[in-house]
């Protein structure tokens, strides 16, 4: 394809970190997994990392976690504060686990949650709030930690789409009680599957390190705050269970793979924000296109265009000059969520009773890709179609 959506970041070292595990016999998570999580936290400047096989995973075990803590644990029933627009399993976890979730509709120029709703969707059940940085673009993570601060809400940053992104001079996913990050074949880095969790409460650290092996105690140091042994040889505590957790482990060629490409994160990212420079310089004075506003220092995963609907560009023709082209292009992240199926099986309601950015932005709203390598060639022919497309 001409300009498509992703493309692989992989070199000889992965290759070559792969056939090291592979030949040590040792697949399944262990010393490669442990090096990558304690590189990746100091990368963020947090204490601790529990790596997982998805950031779907990442999102689950985090929401699990805050039921487990000792004081204050969430409960069935309590209300979350939530963006309009993010991927699926941002919201799975905490319908699975009995949440109800009040959404906020989205600024239409950068796509992240309107903090200026917030206040408004309050209520005395209101427990948590979920914050996610759409497609590199922070989101106003400050304004939402003193917000939460304020009113004793747990904070879950959802970065998997915006590793290396900055706000306030302070990279996206260090802002909440628990922080997830993706590693899937198209974003930042890669590790073919993979996720993270970071945080800086050590409960939460070990609460996380049960849930994602079983809910059992071997992954958890003596002296932990979730247990005391109870017996002197490891016979039972080695198959000693205390959480309903699951099994999320990352393989250990992930953990492999993950320490080479982090390695190569700033450079990419630079890389990245090259194509957003030419991106924006095309794009960013013409008002027949609504692009994002970048607020702080965007990781760039992909270009979004929205078709401003006081220009009447007809969408199905964009799309087919598109093909025609050759060029890929897919729904912002997961669209509005309001918009999908499975939202009869949610208990929700939404603040200020719409969302009209969000179904905006699904309804005209499209991205095409970026990746680090230089697309000086692929973004000027991505402005000459939609330029010839939208007279």
């Amino acid at each position: 394809m001409f300009y498509d959506l992703a493309a692989s970041t992989w070199g000889e070292e992965e290759i070559k970190a792969i056939c090291n595990v592979v030949n040590t016999g040792r697949l399944t998570m262990g010393e490669e997994v442990a090096g990558f999580e304690d590189e990746f936290a100091r990368y963020f400047g947090m204490p601790y990392g529990v790596m997982v096989n998805s950031g779907s995973s990442a999102n689950l075990i985090a929401v699990a976690a805050l039921f487990y803590k000792k004081d204050r644990p969430l409960q069935e029933g309590d209300e979350v504060i939530v963006p309009a627009i993010s991927w699926s399993t941002t919201f799975h976890p905490l319908q699975q686990y009995g949440l109800k979730l009040r959404f906020v509709d989205v600024e239409l120029d950068t796509l992240n949650m309107d903090v200026t709703k917030l206040e408004r969707a309050l209520t005395p059940r209101t427990r948590m709030i979920v914050a996610v940085s759409v497609l590199g673009n922070p989101a106003a993570l400050d304004v939402i930690q003193t917000f939460a601060c304020r009113y004793s809400l747990y904070f879950l940053e959802d970065n998997c789409e915006s590793m290396d992104a900055e706000i306030a001079g302070r990279k996206t996913g260090t802002f909440g009680d628990l922080n997830t990050f993706s590693f899937f074949f198209s974003h930042h880095i890669s590790t073919m599957e993979g996720g993270i969790v970071l945080t800086s409460d050590v409960e939460l650290y070990h609460l996380l390190r049960s849930l994602r092996a079983h809910g059992w105690t071997r992954d958890l140091p003596d002296g932990s705050p979730l247990f005391q042994r109870r017996n002197r040889d490891d016979f039972e505590e080695a198959y000693r269970f205390i959480l309903p957790g699951y099994n999320v482990r990352p393989l250990e060629i992930a953990g492999a793979i993950g320490r080479v490409q982090l390695k190569k994160l700033p450079t990419m990212t630079a890389a990245r924000r090259r194509n957003l420079l030419l991106f924006q310089k095309l794009f960013g004075g013409d008002k027949r296109f609504i692009i994002q506003r970048e607020n702080g220092k965007s990781s760039c995963f992909s270009f979004t265009i929205i078709l401003n609907p006081a220009h009447n560009a007809n969408r199905e023709q964009v799309f087919a000059a598109l093909r025609e082209a050759d060029i890929g292009f897919r729904m912002i992240t997961g669209g509005c969520f309001l918009k999908h199926d499975v939202i009869q099986y949610y208990d929700y309601n939404v603040v200020d009773g719409g969302v009209p950015n969000a179904d905006l932005a699904h309804d005209r709203g499209f991205f095409v890709g970026n990746y680090p390598y230089d697309l000086t060639p692929q973004i000027e022919r991505l402005h000459e179609v939609l330029d010839h497309a939208c007279k």
